[in-house]
């Protein structure tokens, strides 16, 4: 190895230590994580506690199977969102920063958070956006009315889509 002058080594080391403000991300992004995770969960308690109202005082008002169900499947979809600020926040710190050691000795957090290039973290993120999507899709589906059968063959036709997009995003794992 040549040697460098003084400046140069200066530059150079600057350079390669500005890649630590990605922990700006990290930090920004577990935080994020968290807090859907939080509201997600309290969204869960609140439907919980609807249900048992149900049960133990019949409370029951006008849609309420249909508000249940959306509730659980918005929170479903936030958990989504929430693992999706997680695996990024896993990714730019061990892509950028350092490998996290405690998820190389754990038998599930090496599979599952194991990213080694920013196609990797692209590929983990893309699907489970993608599941996002579906989850999002169905939510708004549930709560529409179909009148023709041209709106039927559009749903219908919906679906097939959203089968094919997780047949091809699954067919390039095997």
């Amino acid at each position: 190895m040549e040697n460098r002058n003084f400046l140069e080594a200066i530059f150079e080391g600057s350079l390669w230590k500005s890649r630590l403000i990605v922990i700006l991300a990290v930090i920004f992004g577990m935080i994020g994580g968290i807090a859907l995770f939080l509201v997600a969960s309290y969204d869960v308690w609140e439907i919980a506690v609807d249900v048992c109202k149900f049960f133990f005082a019949h409370y029951h008002p006008e849609h309420f199977h249909a508000e249940i169900i959306s509730g659980i499947i918005g929170a479903v979809d936030l958990y989504l969102i929430a693992v999706v600020m997680l695996i990024f926040s896993f990714g730019i710190y061990e892509l950028f920063i350092s490998k996290i050691d405690d998820a190389e000795e754990s038998e599930t957090g090496s599979k599952i958070l194991a990213i080694h290039s920013l196609d990797e973290l692209k590929d983990k993120l893309g699907k489970v956006v993608v599941m996002v999507l579906i989850v999002s899709f169905f939510k708004k589906v549930i709560n529409m009315n179909f009148n023709t059968p041209l709106e039927m063959l559009y749903l219908a036709g919906s679906i097939l889509a959203l089968a094919l997009a997780l047949y091809y995003m699954h067919k390039g794992e095997h």
